[in-house]
């Protein structure tokens, strides 16, 4: 009887240490306005400028329809993969998708309109220094 108690009250520390955290990762990104979403792509303006080109270092890399990791996966780039960056929204960069990348990457959901898409921007090497948006 001991060792059910002992296993139930470490079961329900475990639930109430568990919980918190859980809550913290459904909260927004702090600092970050919450655009986009489940569905919505967050577009780049139409003179949207190349700050910097970057490169997927790893084997595969999400490519998302807004700087949120809920937003859904347009395409999975693969190695190597070279991209121009055209826009910023805190970790989050923006990057202009080519015709190429729908033959190389691995399409989870891209419509004809999408020409740019989002990546956490630790998943990507910098092959040129970024530079900064002209300021409106």
């Amino acid at each position: 009887m001991k060792t059910l108690h002992i296993t139930m009250v470490s079961s329900a520390v475990a639930i109430a240490l568990f919980l918190p955290g859980l809550a913290r990762g459904l909260e927004g990104a702090q600092g970050q306005a919450q655009r986009g979403g489940q569905g919505q792509a967050v577009p780049a303006a139409a003179d949207a400028k190349v700050l910097a080109q970057v490169r997927v270092p790893t084997s595969h890399a999400n490519i998302q329809s807004g700087p949120n990791s809920g937003n859904e996966i347009l395409v999975l780039a693969p190695k190597g993969t070279a991209m121009p960056m055209i826009g910023r929204r805190g970790e989050w960069i923006q990057v202009r998708l080519s015709p190429e990348l729908r033959k190389t990457g691995i399409l989870m959901r891209w419509y004809k309109n999408e020409t740019t898409g989002w990546m956490h921007d630790s998943t990507v090497e910098f092959l040129t220094p970024e530079a900064k948006p002209d300021a409106k």
